[in-house]
């Protein structure tokens, strides 16, 4: 209990120091906007941690292992290819390759566990998706500093283009996956929710081996901006949650049809899963559209233009916006909301990915 207490203590210390380390080092490189993002960081992962202390193991195993990846790099972005560690396990790519192999390999113990009820599959699965979130995480961090490597004007946060984000959609999905199962103490749910993490693993690995999409880009002059920092993240907070209570409303429409209803929770705990996931993903994706329009009154000269993106981004509000207060006002519970969620996220997956396959506008930078 006493080492809890000092590492718990020593957390908070190291969450203040960072930030004001890099104020320190840094601040000449930073506007105003970007110092408060810093700081604010540092605070929300202390008082995140104070609900889940599971959080200060990810934080703290993902920024030292991100520091012993740039310390190892010397200054020199060979040295990825040159070092075995950097090689094969902490250089942005292999860390996130990791990342990509180790959410199938999870999902495939969740679903043996599912089936067969033995604790022995469900912790290893557990394990393998905290061990992938990390590695994932420490990829993005490590890319960060790499692009920076590259050159002072290329240097930008990983979350710029469609490999990035997909990468920070599976992080975003897993780990809030991994909240509820702590909180929760059932892994049932693992065996849905990594489906949908797997398959965007596996659109991450045909986009970087048929299209090197693995390559840092430097930014294009719209994206130069510090709302990118907190736009991105919310929008795809919203995703995640919205991606998990589609997949566990199909685990609600299985359960309900009596296939694995042994084996799933009830369908009033699917169902209040379900809701919540989608209430959080309404306030993050309510507050990512309100900064993004801020952002394109900052870049465009206008706060909405109907450009496509915003156009279905504005669809997608108003679907789940229909989904809360049908549950909410009106009392419906049941199969039918479930299946709305479900095709919530066909929307979902067509105003975030479709919308850049078959639609062009201000947002084009976002294409295949």
């Amino acid at each position: 209990m006493i080492f809890k207490k000092i590492f718990n203590y020593l957390f908070i210390v190291s969450m203040l120091m960072l930030p004001a380390l890099g104020l320190f080092k840094f601040h000449q490189y930073m506007d105003y906007y970007e110092m408060f993002i810093l700081v604010g960081t540092g605070l929300t992962f202390i008082w995140m941690s104070n609900y889940w202390q599971s959080f200060k193991y990810l934080v703290t195993s993902v920024l030292a292992l991100s520091f012993i990846s740039i310390f190892l790099y010397e200054g020199n972005l060979l040295s990825g290819e040159e070092r075995f560690i950097l090689k094969y396990f902490l250089s942005s790519q292999s860390a996130i390759m990791w990342m990509c192999s180790l959410y199938p390999l999870s999902l495939l113990m969740y679903w043996l566990y599912l089936f067969k009820k033995q604790a022995f599959f469900g912790n290893f699965a557990s394990q393998l998706t905290w061990i992938a979130t990390a590695m994932g995480f420490i990829g993005l961090l490590v890319r960060w500093f790499e692009s920076y490597l590259i050159s002072i004007d290329v240097g930008h946060i990983p979350i710029s283009n469609l490999y990035e984000v997909f990468v920070l959609f599976c992080l975003i999905t897993a780990l809030l996956h991994l909240y509820y199962e702590e909180k929760m103490n059932r892994k049932e749910l693992g065996a849905f929710v990594l489906i949908i993490i797997t398959v965007a693993v596996g659109f991450i690995l045909w986009y970087t081996f048929s299209k090197g999409a693995d390559a840092i880009q430097p930014l294009v002059p719209a994206l130069q901006s510090y709302w990118m920092k907190i736009h991105v993240p919310a929008n795809f907070i919203g995703y995640g949650a919205f991606a998990i209570a589609a997949m566990i409303s199909i685990a609600y429409l299985l359960a309900d049809k009596g296939i694995l209803r042994s084996r799933l929770p009830s369908l009033i705990i699917l169902d209040d899963l379900s809701y919540k996931a989608i209430a959080i993903g309404f306030i993050f994706f309510t507050i990512a559209t309100i900064l993004g329009a801020v952002w394109a009154a900052e870049a465009w000269g206008g706060y909405w233009s109907w450009d496509p993106k915003e156009t279905w981004a504005l669809i997608v509000w108003l679907n789940y916006a229909g989904w809360l207060h049908l549950r909410l006002v009106k009392g419906l519970r049941g199969p039918m909301l479930a299946w709305w969620s479900v095709i919530g996220l066909v929307i979902t997956t067509f105003a975030f990915l479709g919308v850049n396959l078959f639609l062009s506008g201000l947002h084009s930078y976002g294409e295949l």
